[in-house]
């Protein structure tokens, strides 16, 4: 058998790992979308860097779209296959795959405008919204803690990897001449105790794994500070300044944890008499295939369940839905606080409110997640005293601030505790994905040393043989 890395090798986004059976069969795991990698982005998301045609199985882990992103690319160009997930990661990827389209079909234009200035030919996205409806009748919904068989020697495994709804770590066992091999795709693992969702469940053992290394060499905030931590900033922007929170949050996760948050705090009658806006249309269809999905709650919210029928909705809250009603929010002058996307700022309605209130002192723009340095939010966060948005140049007189105990990926004692349920001399291979290299190389230090013996980084489309 060989396995090829075609994304998320030495980088955290474009997940594509190729796995090649000795009777030829192709079966891919994930098929992400590059995202935030600078002027190479167009260049890696132009090629698959194999054959959409050659591959007959998809195994997708979850619906981000740095792991689903170009699943209708694949489809275009001739994948015919089945795709296997989880019901919410089939609700989940349905909308993020047609907004995807939508952005691109609406950025194709502004560009393609510009090109038609200087009399270059026009611009193609990378995929259409009709390339979304073809991947539908292709996803096959599986259940966890099952083996299925998808062909003669070949079983699949779902289990629960507890990152965002709908999450998997996926299992493929095959049977090859008498022989069993077991190969282990971690997805991306989330937190264990997470406040919303299981924690990741163990997985019988592996002679191969692909692990994530997101947070490989570093420890989260404890996340359960964060309901008080949310309350504080708050108190400081919005009561003793009077000013306005503005607070960049991704559509998927993020945003139902800030909500869980806010309507702990109403119940707690902590949340004071102001308004919370959530800017983002995918936001709130994404709100609710959450809210749809209960069975994957932890046991914690489930109970809740029982006294709070709804843990992501309170009185306060306000959903946003035309982009007319969110250019009046830069017209209020009240206290109030405004979730909106992108979690980096460096798309979306959210760069309109950094712009429109970033030179006030009163308010406080809150990073709540990861920031790729070059990204608006990074720039931020690093105290950048000046910053470029569409086109103009802004003083930063608002106050940044930050909390990093919200995080969808498990941080090191998260990654080992995922790995523990293996027997690492059994294990012959581990392979270290999603990450960036230098976290990639001191995670691999830190598993050589728990006595995995064979630990590999993979580089962009690299590719190995498994004996």
């Amino acid at each position: 058998m060989k396995l090829a890395f075609h994304g998320a090798a030495q980088t955290v986004t474009g997940s594509k790992h190729l796995l090649t059976l000795n009777n030829g069969k192709k079966i891919l795991f994930d098929c992400g979308m590059f995202q935030g990698m600078g002027s190479q982005t167009d260049v890696l998301n132009a090629s698959l860097g194999f054959e959409a045609t050659e591959v007959n199985y998809l195994l997708l882990s979850h619906a981000h779209i740095d792991h689903s992103g170009l699943v209708p690319k694949l489809v275009k160009e001739g994948f015919n296959g089945k795709i296997f997930c989880t019901p919410a990661t089939k609700d989940l990827a349905s909308i993020l795959l047609e907004d995807s389209a939508e952005i691109q079909r609406d950025d194709t234009k502004f560009i393609n405008k510009k090109r038609a200035k200087k009399g270059l030919p026009p611009y193609e996205p990378l995929y259409t919204p009709a390339d979304v409806t073809a991947v539908i009748p292709l996803l096959n919904e599986v259940a966890y803690g099952s083996w299925f068989t998808i062909e003669p020697g070949v079983e699949v495994l779902y289990t629960d990897a507890g990152h965002i709804i709908g999450s998997a770590a996926v299992h493929v066992r095959i049977t090859e001449n008498g022989k069993q091999t077991q190969m282990t795709f971690s997805g991306d693992v989330g937190r264990y105790r997470d406040v919303i969702l299981r924690s990741p469940d163990t997985f019988p053992q592996a002679d191969y794994i692909i692990i994530e290394s997101t947070y490989g060499n570093s420890l989260h905030e404890n996340i359960f500070n964060s309901t008080d931590k949310l309350h504080e900033w708050i108190e400081k922007t919005c009561v003793q300044k009077k000013g306005k929170l503005i607070i960049p949050s991704f559509s998927v996760g993020r945003t139902q944890e800030l909500l869980y948050f806010l309507n702990q705090l109403s119940n707690e009658k902590r949340l004071p008499a102001i308004k919370v806006y959530v800017d983002s249309p995918l936001s709130k269809e994404a709100t609710d295939v959450v809210k749809s999905h209960p069975e994957n709650y932890n046991s914690r919210l489930r109970k809740l369940l029982q006294t709070d029928y709804d843990p992501f909705g309170f009185d306060e809250l306000v959903f946003i839905k035309t982009v007319d009603e969110s250019k009046q929010l830069n017209s209020f002058t009240e206290p109030c606080i405004i979730i909106s996307a992108s979690g980096m700022a460096d798309a979306g309605r959210i760069k309109h409110h950094i712009a429109n209130n970033i030179h006030d002192g009163k308010n406080t723009i809150l990073m709540v997640g990861y920031c790729e340095p070059n990204s608006l939010g990074g720039r931020l966060m690093n105290g950048a005293k000046e910053v470029k948005i569409f086109s103009e140049y802004y003083k930063v007189q608002a106050e940044i601030g930050s909390m990093r105990s919200m995080s969808a990926h498990g941080d090191y004692d998260d990654l080992s505790q995922f790995l523990a349920c293996q027997d690492e001399t059994a294990v012959k291979q581990i392979f270290i994905v999603h990450g960036e290299y230098d976290v990639q190389q001191d995670f691999k230090r830190k598993l050589l040393k728990k006595g995995f013996k064979d630990v590999n980084i993979p580089a962009l489309h690299e590719s190995f043989t498994l004996v």
